[in-house]
């Protein structure tokens, strides 16, 4: 039996990151200091499409490609560009963000409510057409 669930574990998560609604991530995609981070899987990007421009970096990587001593390291990580993470509703991203924080990142935020979010309030969203 867990000792802790989801809800705890996205609630301590929340509780130590920065959190940005919606609105507030819509204001940011054009900023060219701003990465906004997919990190749903790819099967979610074929059927429901992405923000564009974002990075997806699937949650299953993430750890790998943010440090710099992994065979699988990715420059973006180690750039002092804004990471806003996202995924479909804000529960993986708001733990995922947690994960990078207690790695030392602090260019890191999540949106609440994820990518249904930004769609609710009619930001710009593009297929992915599969590989």
């Amino acid at each position: 039996m867990i000792k802790k669930g989801i809800k705890e574990l996205i609630a301590e998560a929340e509780s130590m990151i920065t959190t940005l609604s919606a609105e507030e991530a819509l204001k940011l995609a054009s900023d060219e200091n701003t990465v906004f981070v997919d990190i749903r899987d790819v099967r979610e990007l074929y059927r429901e499409g992405k923000i564009p421009g974002s990075l997806h970096a699937p949650r299953g990587m993430l750890e790998f490609w943010a440090d710099p001593d992994s065979p699988y390291h990715k420059e973006i990580f180690a750039s002092d560009k804004q990471l806003v993470l996202h995924c479909a509703i804000g529960w993986r991203s708001a733990l995922a963000t947690k994960t990078l924080v207690d790695m030392g990142m602090d260019n890191v935020c999540h949106i609440g409510g994820g990518y249904e979010a930004w769609k609710d309030l009619g930001g710009t969203i593009e297929p992915v057409e599969k590989k």
